[in-house]
């Protein structure tokens, strides 16, 4: 071999993205090829782009260095963070953007680093509109000390990150997206009321939002678990446990056997504390814990009861196929929600009534 082996290994190092992905090892001289300082970045905890010429040849990398930086922890230097500013992120596809953010919210122990950086480089505002109109929102200074909805949702993102990894992958996606999206109402219901600032009925609000958030994405199921579902859940439902804990007139079990059928509650209740505890100062998040005990002592807290009633057996007491049989299904599983039906036998005969009173 002639030459210097050198060579083609530095133009190899100058097509990576970072200094610190540009270091090689020589087995056989026992020695590091690093044409780029990458050692010194890395002891430095620090991501440089290694040619400002070429680093936009894949805007992905702009993605790269968000969840990147998140997940070692690393700083970005600045002229890194002024050549990201100037790249177009409109050719990237949507599974390719989710295939970073799903890094940064799974892989990183504190997504707020990441979700901040974004901000800074432009990713936020180019990619994310909804994320975008939460800063400077503002909130309740008693109830979030903390300043604008941009900031307590960095904080939920990270108390959520740590509350998911006892759960399977794609419940993990789920919370982490409901932590993202969950005062995405926020900022079309906000007002001053009564001198106080106000968000009424957010939870609903961002349920649209959230929708399109996750269309932008390409969001849906994965692994034949219903993410979306789940996601919006979170966001039409986050306030309940707290609200429930304090009802006036108490929260029977059927508003939870209810629940159920809209959302995982026990993931609602994960989300919730970390939406309690997402914010600067000393608040009682016991309600959240209240809220799972009672889901788990009532077997919902990850789906509804299955309905006791069913279609053969209708059919068995005469009813013919039509959508009779679908009415008193629904009539006898609202009974059952409710408490007031708790074996087949109770429910066929609720069946029985039914079909009495419906025939005459």
């Amino acid at each position: 071999m002639t030459g210097d082996p050198a060579l083609p290994l530095a133009a190899a190092a100058r097509r990576r993205d970072f200094t610190v992905n540009a270091i090689a090892w020589d087995p056989l001289q026992r020695e590091y090829l690093d044409p780029h300082d990458g050692r010194a970045d890395l002891a430095a905890r620090r991501l440089r782009m290694v040619d400002p010429t070429t680093f936009g040849d894949d805007s992905l990398r702009v993605l790269r260095a968000m969840q990147l930086a998140a997940r070692l922890e690393f700083d970005v230097d600045a002229p890194t963070q002024a050549v990201c500013r100037t790249i177009p992120l409109d050719d990237l596809p949507a599974e390719r953007i989710w295939g970073e953010l799903d890094k940064l919210l799974l892989r990183a122990r504190r997504p707020s680093i990441g979700l901040a950086l974004a901000r800074d480089i432009g990713v936020v505002e180019r990619l994310f509109p909804e994320l975008a109109a939460l800063v400077g929102c503002p909130q309740e200074p008693e109830w979030h000390p903390e300043g604008d909805v941009w900031i307590h949702t960095l904080m939920v993102v990270d108390q959520a990150r740590g509350r998911i990894d006892d759960l399977p992958r794609p419940q993990q996606v789920a919370v982490m997206l409901g932590a993202v999206c969950h005062d995405f109402g926020k900022p079309a219901t906000t007002a001053h009321i009564d001198g106080r600032i106000r968000s009424l009925n957010h939870e609903e609000a961002g349920v649209a939002p959230a929708t399109a958030f996750l269309d932008r994405l390409n969001v849906h199921s994965l692994d034949g678990y219903d993410v979306r579902r789940q996601v919006l859940g979170l966001v039409a439902h986050h306030l309940k446990p707290g609200m429930w804990r304090t009802a006036r007139d108490g929260v029977g079990d059927g508003a939870f056997r209810r629940l159920a059928r809209k959302v995982d509650l026990e993931l609602l209740a994960r989300l919730a504390k970390s939406d309690c505890l997402g914010r600067t100062g000393e608040f009682d998040c016991s309600a959240m814990d209240w809220f799972l005990e009672r889901a788990r002592s009532l077997g919902v807290e990850h789906a509804p009861p299955a309905p006791l009633l069913l279609g053969r057996h209708l059919l068995q007491l005469g009813l013919p196929p039509g959508p009779r049989i679908g009415r008193i299904l629904k009539q006898v599983y609202e009974r059952q929600l409710e408490g007031d039906v708790a074996t087949t036998d109770a429910a066929i005969e609720v069946a029985r009534t039914l079909i009495a009173v419906d025939r005459d």
